[in-house]
């Protein structure tokens, strides 16, 4: 049986989008059968950001209510045959989602595929509760900066609650994402560096992603970040996913100023 991940975030903005799609295709880079799971009913983007809004014909709803297959709405990612796509409804609301309905689905993609990451809607409502409820683990995606660790810091809570491995006992794994890091503003203070983050959400981390000014351009093309070898945030995601498949990766300490920085910066006080 596949193991269910909820990628979450409380803020809305902060790449949780932009994280499901890299990860997804580096779990599939690393051999595993994946899927990715628009949660955002009402709103959808991972297909854009997969490059795959043009062949979108079935929805996550039209599978639940029965008005079509799985096989018929999954869709096969056009760069790895290992990842797969389930697309958000943009007709409908939120409100159509059930527990029942939502289970059924969750077991039916577990069958099929070694991970099944679902991309949870920003905000703590309905949407967000049913994409964490019967999740086995959670990947936290913030950025350095107080309103965004403040609102997954509620998130958590939510999960820690409304979770049904939390209600029966058990413990949902939590992992940290710590997106959009600029180094130089960490060493100026002006944002929180992980350790300071660590210590308020306690729990592990899982991968450091740095400011990359390709993510947007990538997004644009429908051509996720970690496709690129040269950007240093498709590196990191290619670190984040290896860990998420059981592999041990370094994790290099991108929040330390480039070399010449602080020799720059000391030069400005003689």
């Amino acid at each position: 049986m596949g193991i269910v991940i909820a990628v979450i975030s409380g803020k809305g903005g902060v790449g949780k989008t932009t994280a499901t799609a890299n990860l997804g295709l580096g779990i599939a880079l690393n051999g595993e059968k994946c899927v990715v799971v628009d949660f955002d009913i009402g709103q959808r983007n991972l297909d854009m950001i997969l490059g795959l809004e043009n062949r979108v014909v079935y929805d996550m709803v039209q599978v639940m209510d029965g008005e079509a297959s799985l096989p018929q709405a999954l869709i096969k990612s056009k760069v790895n045959e290992s990842l797969s796509f389930l697309a958000a409804s943009q007709t409908k609301d939120k409100s159509v989602l059930n527990s029942e309905k939502v289970k059924k689905l969750l077991e039916e993609l577990r069958e099929k595929f070694d991970y099944v990451i679902l991309d949870a809607p920003a905000g703590i409502e309905s949407g967000y509760e049913h994409t964490i409820e019967f999740a086995d683990a959670a990947i936290i995606v913030v950025n350095p900066e107080v309103s965004s660790i403040r609102d997954a810091d509620r998130a958590i809570g939510i999960l820690d609650s409304k979770s049904q491995k939390v209600k029966d006992g058990e413990e949902v794994n939590k992992y940290l994402v710590i997106n959009r890091i600029i180094p130089q503003m960490v060493q100026n203070g002006e944002m929180l560096n992980s350790a300071d983050i660590l210590e308020i959400l306690n729990i592990k981390l899982l991968g450091k992603v740095p400011e990359d000014k390709g993510v947007i351009d990538a997004s644009n093309q429908g051509k996720p970040i970690i496709l690129d070898e040269k950007s240093l945030a498709g590196q990191a995601y290619k670190r984040i996913a290896t860990r998420i498949c059981g592999n041990s990766v370094p994790m290099p300490d991108i929040e330390a100023a480039p070399k010449g920085f602080m020799k720059k910066l000391t030069g400005m006080f003689k």
